[in-house]
């Protein structure tokens, strides 16, 4: 009975601007138990039926979005079907191994360490002993991606992506890296929702809680980079993405420096949500006109 009821609700709430509180995370609430059942179907559904896989792998930094990925895909597949990899570089908080650990216990699911210092320094060291952190971060999130995919190879298990909403709104990623998996539960889900569907599936609440951080430079965090929080940021990309306008949301009560922030993040950053641009010569140009957004 109880499913029957979750399916009578949306799975978000409609919302009228005007009564809208700035302030209210209202609009960003969701129906997670239908949440939940609609990304595991999802999973199964572009996993197994699209794909032909039964096996998945993903990159498990110990934070809320690749530990919440972890318990959508043992669900969906169960924990025998589930490899988390954990692949750190030497500046990385041994925190994350912990809570990556705890996410492995957990579940049950398969998992293995592998330290990608080894890699990365190298080619640092040789040829670019000048790099910034910020090239080195890159640098060690394409290296993640190249051992998750020679592991999908080797495992035959599909890679699972684990970027949220915000984040991919935002451009917060390394193009070729973090975006690259096939498939994402998480891609149209904001931050916040992130939480309320990781509390509702029993992520820990220590991993729900920490600051948000890529974990690629030492005391980095999402936040500190955006220069404003996810609570406040999602708020106003809610209501972006609805097709308000940057006035409409300052008439509203929405602090104006913060719309703008926003806004412009979302602007400068379109170019890392889409493949290469292709030169148009003809009708069949592929990812222009040619493929669909779901092949037949």
């Amino acid at each position: 009975m109880a499913g029957n009821k979750n399916r009578e609700q949306p799975v978000f709430p409609v919302v009228y601007a005007p009564a809208l509180d700035p302030s209210s995370d209202e609009p960003l609430r969701i129906n997670a138990p239908l949440v939940a059942e609609w990304l595991i179907e999802f999973l199964r559904d572009e996993v197994r039926r699209r794909r032909g896989f039964e096996r998945v792998l993903l990159g498990l930094s110990g934070g809320v979005d690749s530990s919440l990925v972890a318990f959508l895909c043992a669900r969906a597949f169960g924990p025998e079907n589930v490899w988390a990899f954990m692949m750190p570089y030497k500046t990385s908080s041994p925190q994350s191994l912990e809570h990556g650990q705890l996410v492995v216990d957990l579940l049950g699911i398969h998992s293995r360490v592998i330290e990608i210092t080894p890699m990365v320094d190298p080619y640092i060291e040789r040829y670019e002993p000048d790099a910034t952190p910020a090239r080195i971060g890159n640098i060690c999130a394409r290296m993640r991606m190249i051992v998750l995919f020679d592991q999908s190879a080797k495992l035959n298990a599909l890679p699972i992506g684990t970027g949220n909403k915000s984040e991919r709104l935002f451009g917060y990623f390394t193009w070729h890296a973090d975006d690259s998996p096939p498939v994402n539960p998480l891609g149209d889900l904001f931050k916040t929702q992130v939480w309320q569907l990781a509390r509702y599936l029993g992520v820990p609440e220590v991993i729900v809680e920490k600051p948000a951080s890529a974990d690629l430079i030492v005391g980095q965090t999402d936040e500190g980079d955006f220069g404003i929080s996810y609570h406040k940021a999602d708020r106003i990309l809610y209501f972006l993405t609805q097709g308000y306008s940057p006035e409409r949301l300052i008439q509203m009560g929405f602090p104006r420096d913060e719309v703008m922030l926003v806004k412009n993040k979302v602007d400068s950053t379109h170019w890392k949500r889409h493949l290469p641009t292709t030169a148009m010569l003809s009708t069949t140009a592929i990812g222009e006109y040619y493929l669909r957004p779901v092949d037949f």
